[in-house]
């Protein structure tokens, strides 16, 4: 720990960073900390910025034909990037830990992750995966929790499925779960056959089990993990057609569809708890009788951010802040609480053509704009204001 000390960084090259524009609501204040941005097209590559706009930090380093996804900043000052292509989940995919100044620290690829699960045994460790992709968890006790996708034929299709993993320290496979193994391979909502899109991974640290974002299915499952002694058994579903009741919200419209990017809400993560996501609405389900887009209905197109209060005792889920995003974008975004209560939530593609858009929201039912962030050139797949380039550090 020492005093603020100023320096300045080697030039960025004006192509590799797209063109950032802030706004500030007056008499408004937005959460103080940088804006780490997880782009998703172009000559993307991971950026943070402050929320003037102003780039602080990028990494240059990235594989040929990957964009990163995700990008987190990790307990020891480090950050943690999943490179993959973005066609297609995992291929060549590859994990870089790297520090502060850009020095790769250690890096997996996808054949590394297949040598790996080869030489493991643990069960289920017995299959090949196409690569990372989507998410990540670092655990408390140094292990990681990572994505990867594998293909099963089913009646002569190749269906594309994912795994969850989980990596000790030494990257070493310990504990899978395959969702072959867990669902219903005749349930197929959208996208089939890439069967279930697995985006995004959250770790419970009150009981140490896992909540899994299923954006192909429209659920997030919670699943016995039980920090790598579960049973993989999923504990529930969430969502349309799941094991929980709507209340506050209309079921099914107010289900969330084709998700992205949840996080926890509350401190304590199980019991009574909340979670927020990004609602896509790709393939939202509307009640009997609505047409949606005719004359006195609602678009069959628009995003939502919804926060759910979940009972697990009594099995409910009460939607307490529910804002329709500003535009519809049809996939990419996340959505969390800050510490000052308001809600930020990021629309991958949020403004017209290729532009991300990122607000910060009052949590209330004016949902009133705080402040945004305009990414014009790129997707942004996530959108996310940490405390400063170091932790336990707020700027």
């Amino acid at each position: 720990m020492d005093a603020d000390h100023l320096f300045t960084t080697g030039a960025v090259d004006p192509a590799q960073v797209p063109t950032i524009t802030t706004t500030t609501t007056p008499g408004m204040k937005p959460q103080s900390g940088v804006e780490l941005l997880d782009l998703a097209s172009g000559n993307s590559r991971p950026t943070i910025t402050d929320l003037s706009g102003n780039v602080l930090w990028t990494y240059n380093s990235v594989p040929n034909g990957t964009v990163p996804n995700p990008v987190k900043l990790l307990p020891n000052g480090h950050f943690l990037i999943n490179f993959s292509v973005g066609t297609v989940d995992g291929l060549n995919s590859v994990i870089q830990e790297v520090d502060l100044s850009g020095a790769l620290i250690w890096q997996m690829t996808a054949a590394d992750l297949n040598t790996a699960l080869a030489a493991s045994t643990c069960a289920g460790c017995n299959i090949t995966v196409a690569g990372t992709h989507h998410d990540f968890v670092m655990l408390p006790n140094g292990h990681l929790i990572v994505i990867a996708a594998t293909n099963k034929d089913i009646s002569g299709t190749t269906v594309t499925g994912d795994v969850i993993i989980d990596l000790d320290q030494n990257q070493k496979p310990v504990w899978l779960w395959n969702e072959f193994d867990h669902l219903d391979v005749n349930r197929r909502p959208m996208g089939f056959p890439d069967w279930t899109h697995t985006n995004a991974i959250l770790y419970s640290p009150d009981d140490g089990n896992l909540i899994v974002s299923i954006r192909h299915q429209n659920w997030l499952v919670k699943v016995d993990f039980s920090n790598g002694a579960g049973t993989g058994d999923i504990l529930w579903k969430l969502g349309y057609q799941g094991d929980f009741a709507l209340v506050g919200g209309t079921d099914p419209t107010d289900w969330f569809y084709a998700q992205h990017g949840p996080s926890f809400a509350t401190a304590n993560t199980t019991g009574q708890f909340s979670l927020a996501l990004f609602d896509n609405g790709d393939d939202r389900v509307f009640s009997s009788g609505v047409t949606c887009g005719s004359a006195g209905n609602p678009p069959c197109l628009y995003s939502t951010v919804p926060l759910l209060q979940l009972d697990e005792r009594m099995m409910t889920a009460t939607l307490g802040f529910h804002a329709t995003a500003p535009t519809y974008s049809f996939f990419g975004g996340n959505a969390g609480v800050l510490t000052n209560g308001n809600v930020e939530f990021c629309e991958a593609a949020g403004g017209s053509g290729t532009t991300g858009v990122i607000y910060e929201a009052t949590q209330d039912s004016s949902a009133q704009t705080v402040w945004q962030m305009q990414i014009k050139g790129r997707y942004a797949y996530r959108g996310q204001r940490i405390p400063s380039l170091y932790p336990g550090v707020q700027w």
